[in-house]
């Protein structure tokens, strides 16, 4: 399922898709906002999304074999409720 998808399920219960993609993107861009401001977005009964932080590594360059060095960066972690599979 992807954001249109989404799109046309929310029409279905709104009067028009306009006002369907307003609310999925309003909904999508305040978790953005959350999650770069460094907050924990929680859903119930869906799950809960927070910003984690990876340490700064060596890798590999697989084609070269030479070692590279990989800055520290931050991406998203999604842990899903109990609710959400059951």
């Amino acid at each position: 399922m992807n954001r249109l998808d989404i799109i046309k399920a929310v029409a279905q219960t709104l009067t028009t898709k306009g006002e369907a993609a307003k609310a999925v993107e309003t909904t999508f861009e305040v978790v953005r906002q959350a999650l770069r401001s460094g907050d924990k977005v929680v859903i119930s009964n869906f799950g809960t999304f927070r910003v984690k932080g990876r340490q700064a590594r060596v890798g590999r360059n697989p084609k070269t074999g030479e070692s590279v060095e990989v800055p520290p960066r931050k991406g998203v972690r999604f842990k899903a409720s109990k609710n959400l599979l059951s």
